[in-house]
């Protein structure tokens, strides 16, 4: 049975970033994070050494552009926040149910997410344009 949880999630997770458009910046008042808080993403990457750090920083600059309380509003009514834009429909497995803004839990997060996708960045909208859906 956990398995087929773990089918379910990740099925979950891929037509969710099937549904979603994403704008930079976009959440009305700042989104749950609050204002701007740029942080250096090649430290925050290398706090995890089970991804490639230019794939890490490639997809959080992408993302966010390195700020921790970044916030998107998709079309289907959902939020992406953090460093690595967790999508709110994950926050119920990572963070609680609460945004990720601090970077700890966002990484948190990220990693879950990284490691639903086969430890790969394939459930991220940008890892195309860095060359990493397939890759660790």
């Amino acid at each position: 049975w956990i398995l087929q949880i773990a089918a379910l999630l990740l099925l979950l997770v891929a037509s969710l970033l099937l549904a979603v458009n994403v704008s930079a910046n976009n959440c009305s008042g700042g989104g749950p994070c609050g204002g701007a808080n740029y942080v250096n993403i090649a430290n925050e990457c290398a706090q995890y050494g089970g991804w490639s750090q230019g794939c890490c920083e490639c997809i959080a600059s992408h993302e966010s552009g390195g700020d921790a309380h970044n916030c998107n509003s998709n079309t289907n009514g959902t939020l992406d926040v953090g460093l690595w834009q967790i999508n709110q429909s994950n926050w119920p497995y990572c963070s609680g149910g609460n945004a990720p803004c601090d970077v700890a839990t966002n990484r948190a997060c990220a990693i879950k997410v990284f490691q639903w996708g086969g430890n790969t960045w394939k459930y991220w909208s940008t890892c195309g344009g860095c060359g990493c859906c397939n890759s660790a």
